[in-house]
């Protein structure tokens, strides 16, 4: 919702094409279409982009059931990794956690295979154009093609590798890097101690 008497984002978006909120000033291409409902939004969908905090998947997820097209097949952008609350606390991808929740809501019996999409991109560069790129984790060569087709532009480059969980711990793990190369600048210090955090923190996500 937005201030301006309670109008719902989605309907602010469709009118200006643009996230007044998240992307200000940021025109958004008119086939772009905001849809506040879920189900609605994914009915006969053959692939779903999810890229919302993680902790409104279990209300979301759900309300998607049936909705969606046999074969469809996602990809996650989420960051972060849950936790199993019972017994020894395992951690769980958030690919994972898609997948399981979808299989759930199908009888348990189908699923949507889950990609991941995982780069160190900040959201309103993207949106301008600055030039990004990012990987695709992907279950097989072949839905990391389709992925790459969907996301590649001349400012956005996307490569694809046949390993989803490593595409989506990389992903987690170098925003700890990234959090200590901040705390670099924040306390002064110089590009070669920025650069020390950075070289050391990937040996250390190498080795994990």
């Amino acid at each position: 919702w937005v201030d301006e008497g309670y109008r719902p984002l989605t309907e602010v978006i469709n009118e200006l094409h643009e996230n007044v909120i998240y992307l200000p000033g940021i025109k958004l291409p008119a086939n772009i279409v905001a849809e506040p409902d879920i189900k609605k939004a994914v009915t006969g969908a053959t692939m779903m982009v999810f890229v919302i905090p993680h902790n409104f998947l279990a209300p979301i997820v759900p309300k998607m059931e049936g909705a969606f097209a046999d074969g469809a097949i996602g990809c996650s952008l989420i960051k972060g990794i849950e936790f199993e609350k019972s017994g020894a606390f395992q951690p769980i991808l958030i690919s994972d956690l898609l997948q399981t929740e979808m299989r759930k809501g199908i009888s348990g019996d189908w699923s949507v295979d889950m990609s991941v999409l995982m780069g160190a991109n900040v959201a309103n560069e993207v949106a301008k154009g600055d030039f990004a790129e990012a990987t695709v984790g992907a279950p097989s060569t072949e839905q990391g093609l389709k992925w790459c087709k969907l996301f590649n532009t001349p400012d956005f480059a996307v490569t694809a590798v046949d390993d989803v969980a490593g595409a989506e711990l990389c992903g987690a793990l170098k925003n700890v890097v990234a959090l200590g190369a901040g705390f670099c600048d924040g306390l002064g210090y110089g590009g070669n101690t920025k650069a020390a955090v950075i070289r050391i923190g990937l040996k250390e996500i190498d080795r994990k």
